[in-house]
């Protein structure tokens, strides 16, 4: 559940959000699951005790406050029922006593529960509407509907709930009962809570957050009480717990029989190699000089905006306005796919070869620089053989540099190149959107896009189009780790730790620059290689991090170009599809030296300084769903900006 959806409003929805199902065969032990609680649950949601003492003490200013921390609240005291178990109400004299995956929640009468419901009920009137007070009302009869009848209190929940044996054998262990049972009870339906629709994005999440926990208790909740094995009479309902998948099934079972946790190694401490690795310059150490026949790109058809994000506020969010996203990355939109990766590149790959004049069976070698995809046999690199009718390459692999994945590929193809002297296609894809999950840090940043370069032997005697390469690995392990996907302790979705990537690149990007400023100018020129580019065109990663990063290491940020504010950060794609959107708006009208650096996920970094004729760019028009149609993809504007032209000249 961790794609996006289009409502019947158009607009772009992310299940998993709002409806937490966290991947139980991740999980081995119950400290592993309690600091995954702990973080999206915990430490997010205020007590009941807390909302009371702000209500006296008069910290709400608006209604909306109020209501986010109730919805919190009630998050957290689902935290185990909401991700382990289904809940069925069920006749006390049919509720099996013996079966080893039947559970009864142990329940504590709620402290101060009344009070606590009272505080709310008397503060929310006085308060002021945030936005929209017919529209608060509602939401906040829903979430009241919840909070003011809970008996129990949330803080003494255990993640594993006795068996029904289990529990008749606790004097005094109390459960549900309901002394009637409507299975008909009104419930939110999956397309209610995904067509939901408000004016305001920060209401139509809260909405969205209310119907999930209505859902959570589906039967008259004035009347649940409390009540002993000895009190429940055979007519009486109790709410049977059962693991809501396989996965919660095969948890229990391991932590049953004690498996002892496995703990990784402790990594090394980092040194640096014995001398530097020095840049290739490819037309002193190469016979065959590359040309860049080609290059295509493919842009997300989708457009998912700031604006879409604070509409999808998932439970475990800080709370950040769509200005606020904008400010910290730069970005204002990233562009999603409704394709899985393999077309995405299939589309890029045979973009690139009819740009090129190039039939298959002329392609000595396929490259696919991606670190998004699930496809491990065949490679995907085997699979776009395949589909565009290759009977047999010379070598075809997928390339694993994350963001730096352009450099890599042109750096292996300008290798290959040298021995079988025929063209290299190096298809650069990533798909982002459903690796996600409710993961807020990734969902800002990243998007889905494919290009594809076809790099070919130049004609006899002419320089070619690539100067330098250079690529890099490694670091401490921190930074080695500092962007990890599968990650077990985030439910298996990609998830980045800031300051490590913001040291690395910082590390990578001053080191190329010093580096280009030791080494001479091309064609006999003056001044240094860095002083012969023209354009700077960065790994798209955070706009705003790269551009601090660029000054410090002594660049101005009208040197770099971005697309990022319409993209994302694509990773291995994003160098790729910013050189082709620099064409498409203008930026690059005329052959001219683009310095082009990456670096990222597994502390790898890489750069090219070559030269890119606007002539063998293949200029796309990206498509954008309009927002009131359902989704029905429309034409994007292709004019660049007055300021983009006015920076670059």
């Amino acid at each position: 559940m961790n794609a996006f959806v289009l409502n019947r409003h158009g607009r772009m929805v992310f299940p998993s959000n709002v409806m937490p199902e966290l991947d139980f065969s991740t999980l081995e032990t119950l400290e592993q699951l309690d600091n995954v609680i702990r973080r999206d649950f915990e430490t997010k949601a205020p007590s009941g005790t807390e909302i009371m003492g702000k209500v006296r003490t008069g910290a709400y200013d608006t209604r909306y406050d109020l209501m986010r921390d109730l919805a919190l609240n009630l998050f957290w005291a689902n935290r185990f029922s909401i991700t382990m178990y289904d809940k069925r109400p069920t006749r006390w004299a049919d509720v099996p006593r013996t079966r080893d995956d039947v559970f009864l929640p142990v329940l504590q009468p709620w402290e101060d529960g009344e009070a606590k419901i009272a505080a709310v009920e008397q503060a929310y009137p006085t308060l002021p509407a945030r936005w929209d007070g017919e529209v608060e009302d509602r939401v906040f009869g829903i979430l009241f509907d919840v909070y003011g009848h809970r008996r129990h209190q949330a803080t003494t929940l255990p993640a594993i709930k006795p068996t029904v044996a289990e529990f008749m054998q606790h004097s005094g262990a109390l459960t549900f009962r309901l002394p009637s049972y409507d299975p008909d009870h009104p419930v939110y339906s999956y397309a209610d809570i995904v067509d939901c629709d408000e004016d305001v994005p920060e209401l139509e999440a809260l909405h969205r957050w209310a119907m999930v926990l209505h859902n959570q208790y589906p039967w008259d909740r004035s009347q649940v009480e409390l009540a002993e094995a000895s009190q429940l009479r055979d007519d009486d309902y109790v709410v049977a717990f059962h693991p809501r998948d396989r996965e919660v099934r095969g948890f229990l079972r391991r932590l049953a029989a004690g498996a002892p946790p496995r703990h990784a190694p402790a990594a090394r401490e980092s040194r640096p190699p014995v001398r530097p690795f020095p840049a290739v310059d490819v037309r002193q150490q190469f016979g065959v000089r590359p040309r860049l026949e080609a290059l295509v790109a493919v842009h997300g058809d989708q457009a998912c905006g700031n604006e879409d994000l604070i509409r999808n506020t998932a439970y475990n969010w800080s709370p950040m306005s769509a200005d606020e996203i904008a400010a910290k990355t730069g970005i204002e939109q990233r562009r999603y796919s409704s394709l899985p990766l393999e077309e995405l590149a299939l589309q890029a790959a045979e973009g690139a070869l009819a740009k090129a004049g190039r039939e298959p069976e002329e392609i000595g070698v396929v490259l696919v620089c991606t670190c998004t995809s699930s496809r491990l046999i065949p490679s995907l690199a085997t699979y776009l053989c395949g589909q565009l009718g290759m009977h047999q390459v010379y070598a075809a692999y997928d390339l694993i540099a994350a963001c730096a994945g352009m450099p890599y590929g042109v750096a292996d193809a300008t290798r290959l190149i040298q021995e079988i002297e025929r063209p290299v296609l190096v298809v650069c894809a990533e798909k982002f959107s459903d690796k996600i999950g409710n993961v807020r840090t990734s969902r800002m940043i990243f998007g889905d896009g494919a290009s594809a370069m076809v790099i070919g032997p130049a004609p006899e005697g002419s320089d070619g189009d690539i100067d330098l390469l250079k690529t890099y690995a490694s670091g401490p392990a921190s930074e080695v780790n500092s962007i990890l996907w599968p990650n077990p302790e985030f439910d298996n979705n990609i998830t980045v730790f800031g300051p490590q990537v913001k040291a690395l690149a910082g590390r990578y990007l001053a080191q190329m620059i010093t580096e280009l400023e030791q080494l001479p100018a091309p064609d006999g020129r003056d001044g240094s290689m860095m002083d012969a580019i023209d354009l700077i065109v960065p790994h798209q990663a955070n706009k705003t991090m790269v551009i601090q990063l660029a000054e410090r290491a002594g660049l101005s940020a009208d040197q770099l170009y971005f697309n990022i504010e319409q993209v994302g950060n694509t990773s291995s794609a994003s160098i790729p599809l910013a050189i082709h959107d620099a064409v498409r708006d203008g930026v690059i009208t005329e052959p001219v030296r683009v310095f082009a650096p990456g670096f990222g996920a597994g502390a790898v970094a890489g750069y090219a300084v070559m030269r890119i004729d606007p002539a063998v760019v293949a200029v796309s028009t990206p498509t954008v769903p309009h927002p009131h149609d359902g989704g029905e993809p429309v034409p994007a504007s292709t004019s660049a900006s007055e300021d983009m032209r006015e920076a670059f000249g």
